[in-house]
């Protein structure tokens, strides 16, 4: 048994929830790939036959635009012989998805429209066999993705999170991110367990010690407590501040639907299993997380701004500098902790502070999760 701990200390889970393979196997099967997951921008989908190959749990799921405009997701898995039909992160079809084993060719739509003697084969049923569908639905500019056969309420799941962590949807939707225009994109390649970064992402309590940056435009940080801590909280930029930038200069065109109360303000959303959200007056910030192995996580972040700010070429490297160098400190700091995770010191696993207890809902949430349909994970 764990020894008994003082009220202002809070156990973690143990390190096995963040090494073992057997427990990221039963994530994949009950968090990754039974919830809502927030897979691409819907506008790196342009026209009919573009496409976006993304991992989903165990499984690579083929994102597109049929011929009609509507968004549709499909597994990547030939119905002959399960050969993957897109190998390539992304791009763009003419004319159809064909297999290029046996030449299995299916419209945007997944019907299965042509293959090597088709017509010797009229019982062949062409929409039977072809691309298995997954339920898709667009929201902040962004595709999600089920792949349960019955998907959850994606009113209870995932406007359940803003709602508790704003209050409501309503102060979120004030920032109009599906109109928001892709200023920068940038990929990281994080080894770490996905958890440690969700964690990292949901406390400040290491804000003073590695952000310099941020704390200096958003001095309340300093203090350990983050504004996810708080219900409806947005932490106050600096007094001195005068946009959220890397240096505190000046920002970008405001964004005209948001309250005067959230002016000034920087609000943070965790979305489970795998989005954050971060809004400040000028700009959208989006994380998506697609967990690849137990010790291995890719974070796709976004910078999301006015598109006229984009379209007039305006310099947004200040306030991507500033929140990338935040990515950066955070990802080697998860980094740092993976190994440990594996020492025996950490086998019953650490401790929350109280600025961190929150984080603790967090673990509770995973251990469910993964205790449906039986068993626990360590």
């Amino acid at each position: 048994m764990p020894p008994s701990l003082p009220p202002s200390l809070v156990a973690t889970l143990p390190g096995a929830y963040y090494t073992d393979p057997g427990v990221f196997a039963r994530e994949c099967e009950r968090v990754f790939e039974s919830m809502w997951f927030c897979a691409v921008r819907a506008s790196d989908l342009p026209k009919p036959g573009a496409f976006r190959t993304v991992q989903v749990g165990r499984e690579s799921i083929l994102v597109t635009r049929a011929r009609d405009g509507s968004v549709r997701a499909f597994y990547n898995v030939c119905r002959h012989r399960g050969a993957r039909l897109r190998t390539e992160e992304s791009g763009e079809a003419r004319r159809a998805f064909q297999c290029p084993y046996h030449a299995w060719t299916y419209d945007f739509d997944g019907r299965l429209i042509a293959a090597p003697n088709l017509t010797k084969m009229p019982d062949l049923d062409r929409v039977e066999y072809g691309l298995v569908n997954v339920a898709v639905r667009e929201w902040l500019g962004y595709v999600w993705v089920c792949l349960a056969d019955e998907p959850p309420s994606f009113e209870e799941d995932v406007l359940g999170e803003v709602r508790t962590r704003l209050g409501d949807v309503a102060s979120l939707d004030n920032y109009d991110v599906a109109g928001l225009a892709l200023g920068r994109r940038i990929r990281y390649d994080v080894a770490a367990n996905w958890k440690l970064i969700v964690e990292n992402f949901m406390e400040c309590y290491h804000c003073a010690t590695i952000h310099p940056e941020l704390t200096e435009v958003l001095p309340e940080f300093a203090g350990g407590y983050a504004a996810q801590y708080y219900v409806g909280h947005g932490a106050l930029f600096g007094e001195e501040i005068r946009g959220f930038t890397v240096d505190g200069s000046e920002g970008l065109d405001r964004i005209p639907g948001i309250r005067e109360d959230q002016d000034r303000r920087y609000y943070a959303i965790t979305i489970k299993p795998q989005v954050f959200v971060n809004m400040v007056p000028d700009h959208v910030i989006v994380h998506r997380m697609f967990p690849l192995a137990v010790d291995r996580t890719v974070v796709e972040c976004d910078w999301l701004y006015l598109p006229e700010v984009v379209a007039a070429g305006k310099d947004v490297s200040r306030s991507v500098e500033l929140f990338h160098r935040v990515n950066e400190q955070d990802f080697d700091a998860c980094e740092r902790t993976q190994p440990s995770m594996s020492s025996r010191t950490y086998a019953r696993g650490g401790v929350l502070v109280p600025s961190e207890h929150h984080i603790g809902l967090f673990h509770d949430w995973v251990r469910g999760r993964l205790s449906e349909g039986g068993g626990d994970a360590g």
